[in-house]
């Protein structure tokens, strides 16, 4: 008997510790404020095509409800400001939605979310009152159906809760809405649900273009960090200083330990004249830089590490949203479900997990050094990518295939061209501050060969990359106290 016990010891803390390893997830937001999208069951198609597990969507409308059953993708529904008063109001208004509208289609659609209310605090009719009244009787009827523990319930927030986002330790709740939001936040405590929020770091750089840049906006490697004064922590990107400006607002109310979901992020691929930063490539290294931080579990300065659920908006373009041009071109997809820009939903960076390779879709196309670059810039661009760029560069150190000739300009070329294709070849993956220039003539020579479409590092290298600087891969997080554990635990079944 003791035998088994210990022996059954792995197998136990294996399943503790790929539980706890899971990493954070990204979902789609699916509005349907348009008049050309597809029906449900094609888009359900499309989303198990880009193989996503996670959707949001805004109501409870029965055909997508539907559509989704039986797919193994879990959903987010919601409660629209519209019915916040009914559902505040009376019980059974929102026992015979749940009955009518969620009831008939669950286990079968992994209805997972719901949200009651969406952005109260930025509707024309101010119904944040209502939020936690209608809170409280969703939780009532889905405990009633003894759901209570298997859907979550929240409400969504804009950025513009808050009274000050910086620097993000200053980060503050609007006092005007106190009377509704501790109760909501004390609700969410109890229940053990998130806070969510949509932030949009394309509002921050489009209101204030000489504040924000937009390298800093886009994740860009080229930005120019930002310090927090109080804290001392530097943000590379906006988007962790809109998460962390929550935080820290959380914190001084004293809920630190609430988690946070970002419920809508991303960038909208078509703007107005004035709209510059509004492009398909924009919204390309926008939503891959997110997404690529996302599965890292990269965190923000002042929860490093920490995993965040973000959930990309949106799905389509909606032709029937009012206001600027770029309200109505937040989309992915198309109408016939063709993709606006590419996008890697696995966030690897382009590299095969089962090899360590490089895998790229470069159409051609390479990166190199910029003539006329200065050494300084040179220097400190390959610097960056052979560090926190997190590109292999041991072909180019010495008696490797890629040090001769020994020149800056050559080994920059070769960083450079790897960041790039392991990005995608993406336009502003080459930038590197202007040292770097996109060429169509493959730089490869003699035995060094330079990576491009679909070829993969083997040639440079006779073992799996060693990236200096860089961050382990999301799964070394998991695994590497996994073997640790493996290890104890067979030792001890051998006592």
């Amino acid at each position: 008997m003791a035998g088994r016990l210990v022996l059954a010891l792995p197998v136990l803390l294996l399943l503790l510790l790929v539980g706890h390893c899971r990493g954070g997830k990204i979902g789609v937001c699916y509005g349907r404020n348009a008049d050309d999208l597809p029906a449900p069951d094609k888009v359900a198609q499309l989303i198990q095509q880009q193989s996503l597990k996670y959707v949001r969507i805004y109501d409870t409308n029965i055909d997508v409800i539907k559509a989704f059953a039986n797919t193994g993708v879990e959903l987010m529904v919601g409660v629209p400001n519209s019915d916040l008063l009914a559902f505040a109001q009376y019980q059974s208004n929102v026992d015979t939605w749940l009955k009518n509208s969620i009831l008939p289609y669950y286990p079968a659609t992994m209805i997972t979310y719901i949200t009651v209310g969406a952005e109260v605090t930025e509707s024309p009719v101010n119904a944040s009152a209502l939020v936690v009244p209608a809170m409280r009787n969703v939780h009532t009827a889905l405990k009633k159906a003894g759901l209570h523990k298997k859907i979550t319930i929240s409400s969504t927030h804009s950025l513009g809760i808050l009274s000050r986002s910086f620097p993000p330790s200053a980060g503050a709740f609007n006092s005007s809405y106190a009377y509704f939001l501790k109760p909501m936040l004390e609700f969410l405590v109890e229940n053990q649900a998130p806070f969510m929020v949509d932030l949009y770091p394309y509002y921050a750089y489009q209101n204030s273009p000489s504040n924000v840049s937009l390298n800093y906006a886009l994740f860009s490697p080229q930005s120019q960090d930002v310090i927090d004064p109080n804290t001392g922590l530097v943000y590379t990107n906006m988007f962790d200083a809109q998460v962390d400006s929550i935080f820290f607002a959380l914190m001084a109310l004293n809920f630190k330990t609430l988690k946070i979901m970002v419920t809508e992020s991303g960038w909208p691929n078509k703007g107005a004249a004035k709209e510059t930063g509004a492009t398909p490539d924009n919204a390309q290294t926008y939503n891959t830089n997110l997404i690529r931080h996302v599965v890292n579990d990269s965190g923000t300065p002042a929860k490093p590490g920490e995993e965040i659920d973000v959930y990309i908006f949106s799905l389509f373009n909606e032709n029937r949203k009012p206001g600027i041009e770029s309200e109505r071109n937040w989309g992915l997809f198309f109408p016939d479900k063709s993709s606006i820009y590419s996008l890697d939903w696995t966030g690897r960076g382009n590299v095969d997990v089962m090899t360590g390779a490089n895998i790229t879709n470069a159409n051609g196309t390479w990166c190199i050094a910029s003539a006329n670059a200065s050494e300084t810039d040179l220097q400190n661009a390959l610097n960056w990518a052979c560090g926190p760029g997190n590109v292999d560069c041991s072909a180019i150190q010495p008696s490797q295939p890629c040090y001769q000739p020994d020149t800056l300009a050559s080994h920059a070329s070769y960083a450079f061209n790897s960041y790039y294709q392991q990005n995608g070849a993406n336009v502003v993956a080459c930038d590197f501050g202007g040292a770097g220039v996109r060429t169509t003539k493959d730089p490869s020579y003699d035995t060094c060969v330079y990576l491009a479409a679909g070829k993969m590092s083997t040639t440079n290298s006779t073992s799996l990359p060693a990236r200096s600087g860089s961050s382990p891969h999301p799964s070394a997080k998991c695994f590497t106290p996994l073997l640790f554990v493996l290890s104890f635990a067979i030792a001890a079944a051998m006592l």
